[in-house]
């Protein structure tokens, strides 16, 4: 994995969530199933799938947040999305939330609820009551807990994915994610939690987390599929003494976070063998380069071409062309792993690619005007029909 490039005085940092002051964690995980808790007060705000059906944790955590705009803790369970659970459903999120606030002297209505797994199935509360006592047991505010809260989450994940900063003002930003298949933007099956100790009001997190998501899990592809379950929480503790970073600042390092952890999750695509980096610039528009970077990430055609180390970069064109974005071919210039193959719409003859590397760089300058933007994704591999033709069998 190539180096994280960050500002010059933001430094990264361990400890993922546990890294930022005021939050404590752990988790545990048996077989498919398992439990976290992430303890952490404060302002708070949520970004949710635009499926249709939405899953019950995600219509309790939305309406705790729009009423209160703050969280105090927030348990998640894997093994079992509780989506399409119907009535029953919305219960048993009430319940995860009750039987936290119960075990922490918390207010049920500033508990977050989050599930991931199988859809369809009913949550087993039985194994979440005669866990949440072991699980709350071992909170703590070490790089551990961070890591066995990430662990928990997991599904197909290959690896937890933690991921911090902390800024010039001494403010810190961490957060953990899970995420491997059904990953396409708006947002994806992911989850992400993440933590910041500066004072900051729901508003300043809202509009910020609003940005940082458009810029990072919205643009993460792995094969198309939008989930009923994607949930990103950022919460502030105002645990940070006397560190009072601006809104410019806290933007640049909670993009950071969220880029790191995107691009972890692309990477871990199920069954995936190669990260790909479209990066699109000399678009019309900055909405021109989202689409046309989507395109390329979500192509299966480009997907298998990368796989195979195959340099067939007509498959490009073909996804630049049905993107709907404007763009002339006469102007259009396309290097793959840094080798120029287009120049201005005229074949670079005879170009060399060398492809076998783990991260392949498609770049597209379309030519016509400024906007830019980069999206991730995935070769597209046996291993992913394999992981996705027997998932619940």
């Amino acid at each position: 994995m190539k180096p994280v490039k960050l500002m010059k005085t933001m430094k990264r940092v361990n400890g993922g969530v546990c890294a930022v002051r005021g939050v404590r964690a752990y988790g545990i995980k048996e077989g498919k199933d398992g439990l976290a808790v992430i303890t952490g007060s404060g302002e708070s705000a949520g970004v949710f799938t635009k499926n249709s059906f939405i899953a019950a944790p995600l219509v309790f955590t939305g309406s705790n947040l729009r009423e209160n705009h703050r969280l105090d803790s927030v348990i998640v369970n894997s093994g079992c999305a509780n989506a399409f659970t119907l009535e029953r459903g919305l219960d048993d999120a009430k319940s995860m939330a009750e039987l936290l606030s119960g075990r922490l002297n918390l207010n049920r209505d500033a508990i977050g609820v989050a599930s991931t797994g199988v859809v369809g199935v009913a949550l087993d509360l039985d194994w979440i009551t005669d866990r949440i006592d072991s699980v709350v047991a071992g909170l703590s505010d070490t790089p551990a807990g961070s890591g066995a809260a990430a662990r928990a989450i997991m599904t197909t994940d290959t690896y937890p994915k933690e991921f911090a900063v902390e800024l010039p003002s001494g403010v810190r930003i961490g957060g953990i994610a899970k995420g491997s298949g059904m990953i396409a933007p708006d947002m994806a099956t992911m989850l992400a939690f993440i933590y910041t100790d500066a004072d900051l009001p729901h508003e300043t997190l809202d509009s910020c987390l609003k940005q940082a998501v458009n810029r990072s899990f919205n643009m993460i592809v792995v094969d198309g599929d939008t989930s009923t379950n994607d949930m990103v929480l950022l919460t502030a503790t105002a645990a940070a003494d006397e560190c009072e970073p601006d809104e410019e600042e806290f933007q640049e390092g909670l993009n950071c976070v969220c880029t790191e952890l995107a691009k972890m999750i692309a990477r871990d695509g199920e069954g995936a063998e190669k990260l790909i980096v479209a990066k699109v610039t000399g678009a019309e528009t900055e909405a021109d380069a989202e689409v046309v970077a989507k395109a390329i990430v979500t192509s299966p055609l480009v997907k298998t071409a990368v796989h195979g180390c195959d340099p067939n970069w007509g498959r490009v064109i073909v996804a630049i062309g049905y993107s709907g974005a404007a763009a002339d071919k006469n102007r259009i210039s396309l290097a793959l792993c840094e080798t120029t193959v287009v120049d201005c719409g005229t074949v670079v003859d005879r170009a060399l690619v060398d492809m076998s590397g783990e991260e392949i760089e498609i770049a597209v300058d379309l030519g016509i005007g400024s906007g830019e933007a980069t999206a991730w994704g995935c070769d597209l591999t046996c291993g992913y029909v394999q992981i996705n033709a027997d998932y619940t069998s």
